[in-house]
């Protein structure tokens, strides 16, 4: 950003938590007014100022490499939980015992044997 010989580089600190006086710096900058500015003036000084963490995120996730990496680690995540459903569900007595249930299903079967055995225990 060019500085203008009235303008200290201090007063460009972007560290500064005070929207107005992050306004007023671009204002003295030639970068905010309530002007009509042609519109590559605007994409000019929006490609000066620096991305804000959020902008910094979005865009890192909207690489392929990203996108991709994300995929298969959810891939993974999927994969363990079915294979956490699948051991429960081997646990668990049912007629017929091959007899295909929806992970529901699994749960509330899986409350009622613990609940069973609880009360075996306690009789």
């Amino acid at each position: 950003m060019m500085l203008s010989p009235d303008q200290a580089e201090a007063d460009l600190s972007w560290t500064q938590s005070d929207p107005e006086t992050m306004l007023n710096g671009l204002k003295s900058a030639g970068c905010a007014s309530d002007e009509p500015a042609e519109m590559e003036d605007r994409a000019k000084c929006k490609a000066e100022q620096p991305l804000s963490r959020e902008e910094k995120r979005r865009r890192r996730r909207a690489t392929a490499k990203y996108r991709s990496a994300h995929a298969t680690r959810e891939r993974i995540r999927v994969e363990a939980f079915n294979v956490a459903f699948a051991e429960l569900r081997k646990l668990l007595p049912t007629l017929p015992p091959d007899k295909k249930l929806s992970k529901i299903e699994i749960l509330r079967l899986a409350i009622c044997y613990i609940s069973y055995l609880n009360h075996v225990l306690d009789v």
